[in-house]
């Protein structure tokens, strides 16, 4: 079988790990970056693209999200996350099929693959559904079943077997794109038998766990009330934390809580545009920086963001910290962009593949164009340049697992019109059903 190769000429590398000066050439092999240098020959190679004037970087990493969400963007906006949640969000996805789920997450993939995202981390329901668009659209997912039993007996045999078939039918799919956690919905939807389940069948079936926990203050003082404890304490206290735990949010905690997340290893995924839309708080991310906790960025669902953009998304984190703590030099644009890349890559323990831009890894990448008005002139880095000027409108190729998604901001895989008239009709239908 002859190689599929892919020549990236003259590009500007930012790669989070350590910086390569200069332009260079970049050469893809299949699925895998083979060959960075000053110059490669352009000999046998099936595609050349002339980065001449543009950032190449990996693709970003979108740790926590709702992908089929996408339906219910603007449905209930300038709520607290309690109304919007009981009052608009729930009745809404009472009526949800796994059509509706399958066309919101194809028309989250067109968003994502537009602003430069290659890799998705998906909470939701219906989630073979959003599996089928995860491979027809070519980017990664990372899938898991949102589980909530609220102590029903019943309903929590019903959501470990639904989460066990997603991981049977799906994980390592999609030459090997998709993979499959386990995703209890928080401390306060799955009970504490559910929550012991998920960790025993974690380590049996070397599962990871993608969970929300302290996303608002209410969370706080409803578990507490009911445990006695906090909800970092009350997980760690029945045993459910560990290096391959997937915390979204994180806003509430407290200097003990910081510790016991440093002591296992658990892994943060901030999502500041969704907490400051909620009112739900300031995650303290620059001192879960200063305890070398691993923070990724995450859009959550755009129901509640309300874009799934991951540079505007990692500018606003930046912002918040330096106005948080008053601290100009807070999360550094270079922060920023190791927590859209390799950070997220960590979080979903993915680091080995994806994440940075090193020969032997996954050729997940894009090219961010910087011939643009709000690009020009240069910053004087190019992380500057990507976090506090550039948004997903800039990004102008993506490329995931070697295969070109979007060119010159063209996509190669999807029929965007037809998915925008499909996502119309299916909201319609879902708004008349209630």
């Amino acid at each position: 079988m002859t190689d599929n190769t892919i020549l990236i000429k003259n590009a500007s590398i930012l790669n989070p790990l350590n910086e390569i000066k200069g332009k260079k050439d970049l050469l893809i092999k299949n699925d895998l970056i083979f060959e960075i240098k000053d110059e490669i020959a352009e000999d046998n190679v099936n595609k050349i693209i002339d980065a001449t004037d543009k950032i190449l970087l990996p693709g970003f990493i979108n740790t926590h999200t709702h992908l089929s969400m996408t339906l219910f963007r603007g449905l209930a906006d300038d709520l607290s996350l309690d109304e919007w949640l009981n009052d608009n969000i729930w009745p809404m996805e009472a009526n949800l099929n796994g059509n509706y789920c399958y066309i919101g997450a194809l028309l989250g993939a067109i968003e994502l693959i537009k602003s430069g995202t290659t890799t998705f981390s998906d909470m939701y329901f219906y989630m073979e559904d959003v599996a089928k668009a995860v491979e027809e659209s070519g980017i990664r997912g990372v899938l898991s079943y949102g589980m909530i039993d609220f102590g029903d007996e019943e309903k929590r045999k019903a959501e470990i077997e639904n989460n066990m078939n997603l991981f049977k039918n799906c994980h390592n799919t999609a030459d090997g794109r998709i993979k499959v956690f386990f995703g209890p919905h928080s401390p306060y939807t799955a009970s504490e038998e559910l929550l012991k389940e998920v960790r025993k069948l974690a380590d049996e079936n070397d599962m990871k766990i993608h969970i929300h926990v302290s996303e608002t203050q209410k969370e706080i003082n409803d578990v507490s009330s009911e445990k006695g404890l906090r909800p970092f304490e009350y997980l760690d206290s029945i045993g459910f934390l560990g290096p391959d735990v997937v915390c979204a949010h994180s806003v509430w905690l407290s200097d003990e809580e910081i510790e016991i997340i440093k002591k296992h290893d658990v892994k943060v995924s901030h999502n500041p545009c969704s907490n400051m839309k909620l009112a739900s708080g300031i995650a303290p991310v620059s001192k879960l920086l200063e305890n070398d906790i691993c923070v990724a960025i995450g859009t959550d669902g755009a129901s509640s963001n309300n874009n799934l953009d991951i540079i505007e998304e990692l500018k606003t984190a930046s912002l918040l910290q330096k106005v948080s703590t008053l601290d100009p030099k807070a999360l550094t644009s270079d922060e920023a962009i190791a927590m859209g890349t390799i950070n997220g890559a960590r979080a979903l323990g993915l680091d080995d593949e994806i994440g940075s831009i090193e020969v032997g890894k996954k050729a997940d990448l894009i090219l961010i164009d910087t011939n643009n008005a709000n690009m020009v002139p240069d910053s004087s880095k190019l992380s500057s340049n990507i976090i506090y000027s550039a948004n997903g409108s800039n990004v102008d190729t993506t490329i995931c697992n070697g295969q070109i998604l979007m060119e010159n901001k063209k996509l190669t895989t999807l029929d965007e019109n037809e998915i925008y008239q499909k996502a119309k009709e299916a909201i319609d239908e879902l708004k008349k059903a209630i």
